[in-house]
């Protein structure tokens, strides 16, 4: 007895954790099941309780069809054809003319109520009634069966009867009904089967998903998304994943490296400062030349953890927010501005800065502050990966609709695949933070984030020795003027 009631609890919970409440198993083979029994029901009523209704009205329709082909024969005067139309449909046909009182019509069908008897009750009410046509369903005490009769009068002294005997299907009914029994019980037995494994063959797949995915989503992302199944939506499901899953390791390694960069370029100056700050207070003090270099290198070091900060706002500014304000500016009066502020560079590093540009003057409408934010990014840019010969260009070209702002340098370029995530926070081709003097890493980020707010075209190119970084501003966005 015990032995049995543990296998019972077994089989309760194999099912309690293989069928669990709303999860897909449990409503495809609920869907399975539901579905039989209302083709069934469907079956029970139309084939049980509908049966003799149906049966009535198909030979309420057939007897009017016939009467319809007899009245065309009649016109044709084409009455051999009524035996044929009796024998087609199962029916009598009697035809009277009432001129001649002379009766004729069908002999071989059974069933046929009072034939020949002109005292026929129906056949009275008919003549006397002035009626084209008209139906009756009388009972036939002869062959104790329903008879229906279709009366039609063919013209001003002829008149035809049909009547169709309608089968007693009691016992057909039983027949059926019967069958349906079995029909039932195996219906739903192969439901219960086919159901359950169809629902599992559904699920399975998606089920692993769901763990592989769970699994991603704690940060493992050597998962690998993966089915068996030939279904479409369900391989279509895998790739989109194994494609989330591919992207989002890219981000998490990104956050990683924006967190370890941005502490490096914040712990840097702070260590720096600090440093400096305890030279000054504990051996300087009394020297104004060290003193005086001491303080400028906390000034500095101060000034480039406020240049990061600043853009780290910037960034988070540009993200959240898409206001600009516009207004008219001279684009190459702005570029001698920027090129300016690297005169340091020129001096005493031997930077080279080319301007290349068609007019002395273009006037542009644009968030001037940001734009501006645009050109320095991108030369700064320039600056720290140009090659040996120190040279930056900076070339204003006009196309047939635009001007297209390109700054180019002359290092070693960029790879293909690496090109679509140059405009990622801190993201560098050698997977190395390259700390520099003049940038804080989320140059192109803000670049890339003002741009499309102004939905100006913008990419770089790498066809060339070097690489260009360009963006465009439609004509219709400025005037020029010579």
């Amino acid at each position: 007895m015990s032995f049995l009631k543990s296998k019972i609890r077994a089989i309760k919970t194999f099912f309690t954790e293989k069928i669990k409440h709303n999860s897909l198993v449990t409503n495809v083979w609920l869907f399975l099941i539901v579905f039989s029994v209302f083709i069934l029901t469907f079956l029970w009523i139309f084939q049980i309780l509908f049966l003799g209704s149906y049966y009535k009205s198909y030979k309420t329709k057939e007897l009017n069809n016939a009467a319809s082909e007899l009245a065309e024969a009649y016109q044709t005067n084409n009455l051999e054809s009524m035996d044929s139309i009796a024998f087609r449909n199962d029916i009598c046909i009697e035809i009277y003319d009432e001129r001649n009182n002379e009766y004729s019509g069908t002999y071989f069908n059974q069933g046929c109520i009072e034939f020949g008897n002109k005292n026929f009750a129906v056949k009275k009410n008919f003549i006397n009634s002035g009626l084209d046509h008209k139906s009756y369903n009388l009972i036939n005490n002869q062959f104790n069966n329903n008879t229906l009769i279709y009366a039609l009068k063919l013209d001003n002294e002829t008149y035809a009867f049909l009547n169709a005997s309608l089968v007693p299907i009691d016992s057909t009914v039983d027949i059926l009904r019967s069958q349906l029994i079995y029909i039932t019980l195996i219906v739903l037995i192969l439901s219960l089967i086919v159901g359950y494994f169809i629902s599992k063959k559904i699920s399975n797949p998606i089920t692993k998903i769901n763990e592989d995915a769970k699994k991603m989503a704690e940060g493992d992302y050597r998962v690998k998304f993966s089915t068996n199944e030939d279904i479409y939506e369900i391989n279509e499901l895998v790739d989109t994943l194994n494609y989330a899953k591919t992207e989002l390791s890219k981000t998490d390694e990104l956050k990683r490296d924006l967190m370890a960069n941005v502490g490096h370029d914040l712990k840097t100056p702070l260590t720096m400062i600090r440093a400096y700050a305890e030279m000054v207070r504990d051996l300087t003090y009394n020297n104004k030349e060290k003193r005086e270099n001491n303080l400028n290198i906390i000034i500095n070091e101060t000034e480039r953890l406020n240049l990061l900060v600043s853009d780290i706002l910037d960034l988070s500014y540009l993200q959240t927010n898409s206001d600009l304000t516009y207004e008219d500016f001279d684009l190459v009066k702005m570029i001698d501005e920027i090129i300016g502020r690297f005169n340091i560079l020129t001096e005493k590093e031997n930077y080279h800065f080319i301007l290349e540009k068609p007019k002395d003057e273009i006037i542009v409408k644009a968030d001037k502050k940001r734009i501006y934010q645009v050109i320095y990014n991108l030369i700064n840019n320039a600056i720290n990966y140009t090659g040996k010969d120190k040279k930056v260009y900076i070339i204003i070209e006009e196309k047939n609709n635009c001007y297209r702002v390109n700054i180019k340098d002359t290092g070693k370029g960029i790879n293909e695949e690496e090109l679509k995530h140059i405009w990622d926070k801190y993201y560098h081709s050698d997977k190395k933070h390259k700390r520099n003097e003049y940038g804080t890493g989320l140059g192109l980020s803000i670049v890339k984030n003002i741009l499309q707010n102004h939905n100006f075209k913008y990419g770089v190119d790498t066809s060339s020795k070097g690489t260009t970084f360009y963006f465009e501003i439609k004509k219709d966005h400025f005037k020029t003027t010579k």
